[in-house]
């Protein structure tokens, strides 16, 4: 079960390294569209996040008062979310790809 745990692990942190590389390369190609579409898929858990957990939360981790109703931390933390997610699923199938049983 480690084993399985540290594989996965090591394919979602390869994950992270292609997510941001294709966030770059998005950024550099000016595909801004395509990046604020990624950047939608993060608000559902995003605006989620901000609201279930308390305001001093927020403040201690951003140093911004009301941080929830702060459209600069709302986007940067949609974004974050946003590439959390397809690291997930990058990590998900270079895990099927490598260690398919």
């Amino acid at each position: 079960m480690m084993r399985l745990l540290m594989q996965f692990g090591a394919c979602c942190a390869l994950g992270v390294v292609v997510a941001m590389l294709v966030l770059v390369g998005l950024m550099f190609l000016g595909y801004f569209d395509v990046i604020h579409g990624l950047n939608l898929s993060g608000k559902p858990l995003a605006s989620l996040m901000l609201a279930a957990l308390p305001d001093g939360f927020w403040h201690g981790l951003t140093g911004v008062h009301d941080a929830a109703n702060n459209a600069s931390v709302q986007s940067f933390l949609q974004l974050c979310v946003a590439m959390a997610q397809a690291a997930l699923v990058l990590g998900f199938v270079f895990h099927r790809l490598w260690y398919r049983a």
